[in-house]
């Protein structure tokens, strides 16, 4: 979250409202203008928005209750975002324009929204609200303390040190943290860590054992046609994620991912900003170049300095000599019926304990199910006549042979036709798989418990974890036509 804009409007009774103080940060500025594109709507100067504000405010002529350009039935005012129409030759709205008032004080801010300008998105989906009203909540308590009458002479020098705390608490228009109450303009001795006062936007400061969470995620996609013609396509996309819980400032970190000695190098590696210093050698390797063996093959290290919430370490690819299920799908028709025959085998490679394994094979531009005699060798076969679609739930282990079948024939005599597919007519047909290995990768990388290193005097509970999962996992009909992929699959 960023602020593009800052401003502390003073209004006190029997005196002329002022602009007190007013901050805007150029880099979050050419960042809103990139967003928006051509519906970029610039800053005006500061008296611009002083004269907006206290109107839409109503502060502006308070024996003047009607103002057509605020209080008109056709414009709906979205308290406490408010929008201010910007009569220049650009024109335009500054939304949301977040502003709060107290004695004799208001504030207001304007953060950066990286959502389209249209349609407007609701304001309970946009964390920068909630973050902006955050910062205007904590810089007004810093400024007028927790007192019911606030000091005119502390809130003018609380004012005048206001530059230097935005420095510590809103670098660069980012905040960070909200003032403490009374602090004083340069940071002296660290606060304790219980007396800080985290803002919404921060998970807070851990309690309890310390302890790093490192989890590698790996997703396997398929392509099957059966059919020699055609080459079957598989690719495996991983993560590694992270989440530092340690009390007080967080450690620098050092995780290493390992594979085994036949394994396949990693490719089309990305890391995390937080990541502070890299072996070159680790991002030559890509799946676009022609592999030839010679590619840095591990250990990977990812020295690293944790941000406090959990975060994506590193992401990359791996080329796998075979996909974990090889499918085969033969779908007939036969007068009236049709003739359905279905081998799945799981690979030796691949660890026989799912967490779920199911095949769903839909049926698309037919009449709704009549009767299905279909028999599976393993598992349980669920029938969804509403759907037209046989749900194969394969449970947690294939048999000792690693394969199941399923034959059977299907007709379709239902009185409402079933779901429509403008792609899988006549013959055109899959069967998706849905399924989670956990304790285990395709490409073999994982990363050990010892060889996590946490730079830190205190000890740390050091946790690991790998699965892998499908997505888009598809086996087509080998009797009818199906889409094909002239080119490598794309993550």
């Amino acid at each position: 979250m960023s602020v593009r804009a800052l401003w502390i409007i003073s209004h006190e009774k029997g005196e002329h409202l002022s602009l007190r103080f007013a901050r805007r940060f150029a880099t979050v500025e050419h960042r809103a203008k990139i967003l928006a594109g051509s519906s970029y709507t610039a800053v005006p100067e500061d008296n611009t928005v002083l004269q907006l504000l206290i109107t839409e405010l109503g502060l502006s002529d308070p024996d003047k209750p009607f103002v057509a350009l605020r209080d008109d039935c056709l414009y709906r005012q979205r308290s406490p975002a408010l929008e201010l129409r910007v009569d220049s030759p650009g024109k335009g709205m500054l939304w949301p324009v977040l502003a709060i008032s107290h004695g004799p004080i208001t504030l207001a801010c304007l953060p950066l929204v990286d959502a389209p300008a249209e349609p407007r998105p609701a304001l309970a989906s946009l964390l920068s609200v909630s973050q902006g009203l955050t910062l205007l909540a904590g810089l007004q308590t810093f400024l007028l303390g927790s007192g019911s009458k606030p000091d005119i002479e502390v809130l003018a020098s609380r004012l005048a040190m206001l530059p230097s705390v935005l420095l510590q608490v809103c670098p660069l228009g980012t905040p960070l943290d909200v003032p403490l109450p009374g602090a004083p303009s340069t940071p002296t001795v660290p606060t304790p860590a219980e007396n800080q006062k985290q803002p919404a936007w921060k998970t807070g400061l851990h309690r309890g054992r310390a302890a790093v969470n490192v989890a590698i995620i790996e997703t396997v996609r398929s392509m099957q046609y059966g059919k020699r013609s055609r080459q079957d396509l598989w690719d495996v996309y991983g993560t590694v994620t992270c989440k530092c819980e340690v009390e007080g400032v967080l450690p620098n970190v050092m995780v290493t991912l390992t594979l085994p000695p036949n394994g396949s190098p990693l490719q089309d590696i990305l890391v995390h900003p937080c990541v502070t210093s890299l072996d070159s050698s680790i991002l030559t390797a890509s799946s676009v170049d022609n592999f030839d063996g010679s590619a840095f093959s591990g250990p990977y290290k990812f020295p690293f300095s944790p941000p406090l919430e959990p975060f994506r370490l590193c992401s990359y690819t791996s080329q796998v000599p075979v996909p974990p299920i090889l499918g085969s799908y033969q779908l007939k028709e036969e007068e009236t019926q049709l003739r359905v025959s279905v081998t799945l085998k799981l690979h030796e490679s691949v660890k026989n304990s799912f967490e779920y394994c199911e095949a769903h094979l839909p049926f698309f531009n037919r009449d709704q199910f009549g009767v299905v005699d279909v028999k599976v060798s393993s598992g349980q076969l669920d029938v969804s006549k509403e759907k037209n679609l046989l749900i194969w739930g394969l449970g947690q282990k294939f048999p000792k042979s690693r394969e199941v079948t399923m034959e059977g024939k299907i007709s379709f005599s239902g009185p409402t036709p079933g779901p429509i597919d403008p792609l899988c007519t006549e013959l055109t047909a899959y069967i998706k798989l849905y399924f989670k290995v956990p304790d285990m990768t395709l490409s073999g990388c994982s990363v050990d418990q010892h060889s996590v290193q946490v730079y830190s005097s205190s000890k740390q509970r050091i946790i690991t974890s790998r699965e892998l999962q499908s997505k888009e996992y598809f086996i087509w009909n080998s009797t009818g036509s199906a889409p094909v992929s002239s080119g490598q699959m794309m993550l």
